[in-house]
């Protein structure tokens, strides 16, 4: 049997022409793709149009073996990544889960960014890797939040929202007068795990990185 290929859906509340330019315009993908890096217009450039395959009429985009496609749907607009089989690319096949999560993390980076605050500029505490037992949920205590939820957290920051979105291995939490807070587990043992803080005019951002970078190293 053939193996079916794996899909990842959202569900974005805007129209389908805006969320085709927030896919377009290098500006805009930068913010919501990932996160801040010197390396992320390169990236950037790289994934969205070197070599890609672009239906702008049909809002379809085909780049390294990956297809967007997007559809109208009640309260919006569907962004469909379809992504490639597996083994179609060797030199990234070892990759391909870590790969999978961080498309999940991006387009929910997407959906928010659109949604709640018209892709205004951002910034991001990033945190990335192996944790024991390979769930940075866990070691956050996010793991078992449901609706709207209060949470003192090992960092010191004591934050409250809602679940906006859950997968198999990441949860995202909006955070009140903040942003968006995406952890992720470990696709596979021993693996890295993920976490993105994404905020938007806050203005001790610095403190606030350097503590959540402070934290992370003493459970990584």
């Amino acid at each position: 049997m053939t193996e079916e290929p794996l899909k990842i859906e959202v569900t974005i509340a805007a129209p389908a022409d805006e969320v085709w330019r927030a896919m377009r315009d290098p500006e805009l993908i930068r913010r919501w793709h990932g996160w801040h890096l010197d390396s992320l217009d390169a990236e950037i450039r790289m994934i969205y149009f070197d070599d890609v395959i672009e239906d702008a009429e049909n809002h379809v985009l085909e780049t390294g073996g990956d297809r967007f496609s997007l559809h109208s749907a009640p309260g919006g607009t569907v962004v469909r990544l379809t992504r490639g089989p597996r083994g179609a690319n060797p030199e990234w096949e070892a990759y391909y889960d870590d790969i999978t999560e961080g498309w999940r993390t991006f387009l929910v980076q997407l959906r928010f960014g659109l949604e709640r605050h018209g892709l205004a500029e951002r910034q991001t505490v990033f945190l990335h890797g192996p944790v024991p037992g390979d769930s940075l949920r866990a070691r956050l205590g996010v793991a078992g939040i449901d609706g709207a939820y209060t949470v003192t957290l090992p960092t010191g920051d004591t934050f409250a929202g809602e679940v906006y979105s859950r997968s198999e291995l990441q949860i995202a939490l909006t955070v009140d007068s903040l942003g968006l807070l995406i952890v992720a587990d470990a696709p596979k043992p021993g693996g890295h795990c993920l976490a993105v803080l994404t905020t938007y005019g806050y203005d001790d951002f610095d403190a606030l990185n350097e503590r959540w970078t402070k934290w992370f190293s003493t459970v990584s």
